[in-house]
């Protein structure tokens, strides 16, 4: 069992600040637990469950959105950022998860989705029912169509989620009237962040959250808040738009969106208990991902780079470098991640041949990819800065790749040209017993159908069994609480090692803790650099390295 104190939040080791080296883990809310058998995972549920998450290790909970919403797509489309959606429960509901997760020693880091609100908002409603020359219009992106009559979109804007990024309004007369911009779904209409009421409208959510007990923010879409003046066309050839573009798109990246967080980050810092804010800003370059995290704007950001890069030696000791360089100089933790909600799981990914994307269909092979995916979360854990866990990856779960398309609910599957529209297979409800309507997910179904095998994976099947993938993830983030070159720093001392072999040391006072991960698919010779701390897979002998097995061993320096 971890060590804690209770009625706080544990901060780890000493540094510069606890999220500088924390792990934390996603909750998806909707598929954790759910407490009164609707199918769908609740607030409650996850409450019921924050002992699960205090003894795995975890030191914060990042909770995926809970709020008021027609749930367009899955609760990222919101009606009232200061409600709780009923199907999660109520507002006091939220208060006591945070008061409890606070007992438990965890910290809370709630979604907050700044770049598009709800067709059902209110502002947008009335919008809409106010028709052209409503002030409402000015807080979003509307605009008179192209064309002779209108009828064309005001640009080429392509949606991330496919078809064009326009949707034309009828007036209130049921004349065709002005088109409305968003990059997601229809029903997620843009904020114009040029209007100051959005600017203190956001302020005032902070504040309400943050007055409450959380402990920071996930900014959604970090990337794309502020849009190129003009909004103008991408041009012939520009292709379909991607989260990982090459360059810079019009209404992504751009440098407006860093005086919002200059404004944000003064005002987080009023609060005591070290508040801190998460990007997720999909930039082409982990250089350009570092101006997210200066030190007067947010603390820290996702590395999609990372999380993006195939199950090879080469290939991830570029990335691990180029985070590291990129973040050393704004003095902001690296992250590390390899999953999350929006990404095939990695069990899967690295089931199947790199480059087929972060969306698979597949499953590849299954005892491949576990064992793949058990190397590559030593090897991130032993990285330093703050590393991420998606729900259910300490159980070692594959996507659900075959999914019936009748069940499908993500709104991309539905659209042609845009994302894969697979995020479904990693949201599926994970398991906690054997046995069960839904595996211990609730006292019925689940609103996701779970596979067959899921209660040889649920948290009951591989509770203080040896080698399970939940116990290796256990004694991972006890490990790295209790070790002192764990976490902890901004720089690896890379080691010889043989083709396909990322080998590091990592030194902190008289402890060494060096790090070796097999990406080949043969064992090489190893030699042992001191006491074997923990493996992904069984070593056969002290001096060889398993194939597709990361090692820690722990010596004196």
């Amino acid at each position: 069992m971890s060590q804690h104190t209770a009625d706080q939040p544990r901060t780890g080791t000493a540094g510069p600040g606890w999220w500088t080296e924390a792990v934390i883990y996603q909750v998806y809310p909707r598929s954790f637990g759910d407490s009164d058998g609707d199918g769908m995972g609740d607030l409650a549920g996850v409450r019921a469950r924050l002992p699960y998450l205090r003894d795995l290790g975890v030191d914060a909970v990042w909770l995926s959105p809970f709020y008021a919403s027609p749930q367009a797509d899955a609760g990222y489309d919101v009606a009232d950022y200061r409600a709780v959606d009923p199907v999660f429960g109520t507002l006091q509901d939220a208060d006591e998860l945070i008061r409890e997760a606070h007992v438990q020693g965890l910290r809370i880091i709630v979604d907050l989705v700044p770049n598009h609100s709800s067709d059902r908002h209110d502002w947008f409603v009335r919008a809409l029912a106010d028709g052209p020359g409503s002030p409402l219009r000015e807080r979003y992106h509307f605009r008179p169509g192209r064309g002779r009559d209108g009828e064309l979109p005001p640009n080429d804007w392509e949606s991330v989620f496919g078809g064009p990024a326009w949707t034309r309004t009828e007036n209130p007369d049921g004349t065709p009237g002005d088109w409305y911009l968003h990059l997601f779904a229809p029903e997620q209409p843009d904020f114009d962040w040029e209007h100051p009421a959005v600017a203190d409208e956001f302020r005032s959510i902070l504040r309400f959250w943050l007055d409450r007990g959380v402990d920071g923010f996930r900014v959604d879409v970090a990337h794309g808040l502020v849009k190129a003046p003009g909004l103008p066309d991408l041009g012939a050839g520009a292709g379909r738009v991607g989260l990982l573009d090459d360059g810079v798109r019009p209404f992504f990246d751009q440098e407006g969106v860093h005086a919002v967080y200059r404004t944000w980050r003064t005002l987080i810092e009023e609060y005591p208990g070290e508040r801190i804010f998460v990007a997720e800003a999909w930039t082409p370059t982990v250089e350009r991902t570092a101006r997210y995290v200066r030190p007067d704007e947010l603390h820290q950001a996702f590395n999609f780079q990372y999380l993006t890069t195939p199950w090879d030696a080469v290939a991830l000791r570029e990335v691990v470098d180029r985070s590291l360089d990129a973040m050393r100089p704004v003095g902001a933790p690296a992250t590390w991640v390899l999953s999350n909600h929006d990404v095939t799981r990695h069990a899967t990914r690295f089931a199947n041949p790199p480059g087929l994307g972060t969306q698979l269909r597949t499953a590849g092979d299954r005892a491949l990819g576990l064992r793949r995916a058990r190397a590559a979360t030593l090897l991130m854990l032993a990285l330093p800065g703050s590393a991420y866990v998606y729900q259910g990856e300490e159980l070692g779960l594959p996507d659900v790749v075959d999914l019936p398309d009748v069940v499908r609910q993500d709104p991309s599957f539905f659209r042609s040209a845009g994302q894969d529209g697979l995020r479904d297979g990693c949201r599926v409800p994970i398991p906690w017993t054997t046995d069960g309507p839904s595996h211990g997910f609730g006292p019925a179904g689940s609103w996701l159908p779970q596979p067959g095998e899921w209660g040889a994976l649920s948290v009951q099947a591989q509770t203080g069994v040896a080698g399970s993938t939940l116990e290796l993830y256990r004694a991972a983030l006890a490990a790295r609480r209790a070790h002192p070159a764990l976490g902890a720093g901004d720089r690896v001392e890379w080691l010889s090692a043989p083709d396909g072999v990322l080998a590091f040391r990592r030194t902190a006072g008289d402890r060494v803790l060096t790090c070796a991960a097999n990406t080949s698919a043969a064992a090489v010779p190893y030699p042992a650099p001191g006491e074997v701390l923990l493996a992904s897979a069984e070593l056969p002998d002290p001096g060889t390295l398993p194939p597709d097995t990361t090692v820690w061993w722990s010596s004196a320096s």
